[in-house]
């Protein structure tokens, strides 16, 4: 994974952050991201009995649900889902025409 840098230089292979969903909410996990000096923001699971975080990182998690929408919008797409197409231009062609049928949906 790369993550492209503003100026110049190589890109950075490691996020300063990681947003997950509550199913990579693990003790274990936390620490070893915090060693190699990556955040994780994911919410916590139901009972569980210590407390990490409190609402403020939870705020990027928000923004979350818009491309998890969006993938289950254009999953509703059998041949975005299923990918028939070998050649990647054609595969990009279908799904910005997916984006595009999504888009004219919300107006």
């Amino acid at each position: 994974m790369s993550v492209p840098r503003a100026g110049r230089g190589r890109p950075r292979n490691r996020p300063a952050r990681l947003i997950c969903d509550r199913a990579y909410d693990a003790q274990w996990l936390r620490e070893q991201l915090a060693a190699r000096g990556i955040e994780l923001i994911c919410p916590h699971r139901r009972g569980r009995k210590v407390q990490l975080q409190d609402g403020r990182p939870l705020r990027r998690y928000r923004k979350r649900w818009k491309i998890e929408r969006t993938f289950a919008h254009l999953g509703n797409y059998r041949r975005l889902l299923i990918r028939h197409e070998r050649l990647l231009p054609l595969y990009q062609a279908f799904f910005h025409l997916g984006c595009l049928l999504l888009t004219l949906k919300q107006f």
